[in-house]
């Protein structure tokens, strides 16, 4: 398993690739606007960006989850509470989603917003 962490020091915001080496996926979570370093990232691994998730809606910056849908295929993962206008797949409590060896459980974590979500990592 791949874990990358990606850090803006003026917002205090991080964000992560997880990526399978096997599957050669990679899933983006909560992405910085500017993408481009996780689909250059991507492509010095060998992964294919296919998700992204948003543990919560982010109201003080500007997630980049829309672009790595539109440049990279990727599909959005939202808490089910966020009842958001564009595609996406709304995740509950106890999901479970797997790629290569990693399993991904949703936990739903209402509190900082109703629809956040906090995501265990297993590496298998």
């Amino acid at each position: 398993m791949i874990l990358k962490q990606y850090y803006l020091g003026c917002l205090a915001h991080a964000s992560y690739l997880i990526g399978d080496e096997d599957s050669h996926t990679a899933i983006i979570v909560d992405p910085q606007r500017d993408v481009s370093q996780y689909i250059e990232d991507a492509l010095k691994l060998h992964l294919t960006i296919r998700a992204v998730f948003l543990t919560h809606l982010h109201a003080d910056f500007v997630a980049g989850h829309l672009e790595l849908r539109d440049r990279a295929g990727a599909r959005i993962y939202l808490g089910a509470r966020a009842h958001a206008r564009y595609e996406h797949t709304p995740l509950e409590d106890g999901d479970v989603l797997e790629f290569g060896h990693v399993r991904l459980k949703i936990l739903e974590t209402p509190g900082h917003t109703p629809e956040s979500i906090s995501i265990v990592v297993y590496d298998l």
